[in-house]
């Protein structure tokens, strides 16, 4: 019912910058919050950054200052820039949505498939 694609991961070097994109699409009634999340390996998945539909957004303290999420509403797109890259930011990041698809009573988590970002010289 609802796809959540992720693209733009892949090799940064320690203090560059990698941009990820997330566009959902199908029977999107509307579109809530949104956010990134990263599971490194052997980890648990994390909280790297959400964002409501109205602009207001949330970041991990190990991100702060380095990453920024916004949104394109008209493409239901949610984007991460992240500067400043270091190695333990080194995951596969998950794009995240809260929506209410056509017909439905509620609002339901959706997720991406996962994209590395691998950040080493």
């Amino acid at each position: 019912q609802v796809q959540l694609v992720e693209s733009g991961g892949g090799l940064g070097q320690p203090g560059g910058s990698l941009r990820l994109s997330c566009a959902a699409s199908g029977s999107i009634f509307s579109l809530y919050a949104m956010g990134w999340y990263r599971q490194a390996p052997g980890k648990q998945r994390e909280l790297v950054a959400d964002i409501t539909r109205s602009g207001s957004t949330n970041y991990a303290d190990s991100v702060k200052g380095r990453f920024t999420i916004s949104r394109d509403n008209a493409k239901n797109t949610v984007y991460l820039q992240m500067s400043s890259l270091k190695p333990e930011d080194t995951a596969v990041y998950y794009c995240n949505a809260l929506v209410m698809v056509i017909g439905a009573m509620s609002a339901k988590n959706y997720w991406g498939q996962g994209t590395q970002v691998t950040v080493s010289s």
